[in-house]
């Protein structure tokens, strides 16, 4: 970070001035470093490097000042002591766990998570020899059972993707103290604006930052912050698997940071404007957004997050009868999708475009309809991300595709 910044600028101008200094050009956009190595005046340099008695850059696989500059720009949001990027969102969700879990550990994991966070656990973890054991993330008491014995990582998205459940997260991470675990929380549907994990007790917080953080669905990316001895951990592990982060996408992640607050906020109230209205709706069964006072936990969310989020879940009505995991509520769900105009179907989130996803036959397609059942999602559930546009607009496809459904 450039030395000569005042020590009291708030989180948000940090994450646009730190960063290195400028160069003798005098640049007012940061310069991208699109290099792969970096030489030594001397053989005697190069080996002090490698063996660690000095600290200088390498290779990319390992460190770029253009990745060390967005690291220290999200970390001045976050308010985290250290921070690694990744190439992707699941290789920081992959990474985040898998740098202290051994054979023989058990990670505690709420029920509701990612689809492929979950395939990662079911079929990588547990055929490596580690116990993954799962909670209904939105219940204290179980969370409480699970927790009553030893573990060694707990894992949560809050809130989780798609049914927006909120945890809570200081409950939770006071559980795991006690039972000796380190607590990492994905923190992709809040963003770094609307909630900070690492404040409320969580060890880590982990970020897809192909969403929010860019938001303008152009790069992949990913991030995992926390305290240093454990983010030095991640690092390690990363450095030789090779998932790091490219210059390029982590100059475009950089640049993103400067408008991450107004691009997020301008989309949350949108999106709260939405959910009530959707609530409302004769043709929605059901919607779903932590800052409805319908929310089951919207005391919970609005003690512990600042911003409702971008994201709407809601259930389409179904005629009286009709199975909401069969064949006929996947049709109607589909004739709401395809009726859409402004709103495109994709599987992202968090975009400046507002996109539209039918998590039973996408996102969460791998975890069947048992699964999908347990944590309240249906084959009528659509999950909404809200962008940038007029709300009047989204207002107005939403309401004509409902009709047309």
């Amino acid at each position: 970070m450039s030395q000569d910044l005042p020590p009291t600028l708030r989180p948000d101008t940090l994450a646009v001035r730190a960063g290195f200094p400028r160069t003798h050009f005098e640049e007012m956009s940061e310069p991208i470093f699109a290099t792969q190595g970096y030489v030594y005046p001397t053989a005697a340099e190069a080996e002090a490097a490698f063996a660690g008695e000095i600290e200088r850059y390498q290779y990319s696989r390992y460190a770029n000042p253009t990745v060390s500059m967005f690291e220290q720009r999200l970390s001045a949001i976050e308010g985290a002591e250290d921070c690694f990027a990744t190439a992707t969102g699941m290789a920081a969700v992959f990474v985040s766990l898998a740098a202290i879990l051994r054979q023989g550990d058990r990670l505690v994991a709420s029920r509701a998570l990612f689809g492929t966070s979950i395939t990662t656990f079911d079929e990588y973890f547990a055929n490596w020899g580690i116990t993954v054991d799962y909670v209904d993330g939105h219940d204290n008491d179980d969370w409480a059972r699970a927790l009553a014995t030893p573990a060694t990582a707990v894992y949560c998205e809050s809130p989780t993707n798609p049914m927006q459940d909120v945890v809570d997260l200081p409950h939770v991470a006071r559980l795991c103290r006690a039972a000796g675990a380190l607590f990492v929380v994905d923190n992709v549907f809040a963003t770094p604006l609307g909630q900070k994990p690492l404040a409320l007790g969580a060890d880590a917080v982990v970020y897809s930052a192909t969403k929010h953080i860019d938001g303008q669905g152009r790069v992949l990316g990913g991030a995992v912050l926390g305290g240093r001895e454990y983010v030095d951990k991640v690092r390690t592990m990363v450095r030789t698997m090779g998932a790091t982060l490219s210059p390029f996408n982590a100059w475009v992640l950089g640049k993103s940071l400067e408008t991450l607050r107004v691009r997020v906020e301008a989309q949350a109230r949108s999106a709260h404007d939405l959910a009530a209205w959707l609530e409302a709706h004769p043709r929605v069964a059901k919607a779903r957004y932590p800052f409805l006072a319908s929310h089951p936990q919207h005391e919970r969310a609005k003690a512990q997050m600042t911003l409702g989020g971008t994201l709407v879940t809601i259930d389409v009505a179904l005629p009286e009868g009709v199975d909401p995991h069969g064949d006929e509520a996947k049709a109607a769900a589909f004739r709401f999708l395809d009726a859409l105009r402004v709103i495109d179907i994709s599987n992202n989130l968090g975009d400046a475009k507002s996109i539209a996803t039918h998590p039973a036959t996408t996102t969460h397609r791998k975890l069947g309809a048992q699964k999908r059942a347990q944590v309240g999602m249906s084959n009528a559930t659509v999950r909404l991300s809200i962008g940038l546009e007029d709300v009047e607009d989204l207002r107005e496809d939403l309401d004509h595709a409902l009709e047309a459904m």
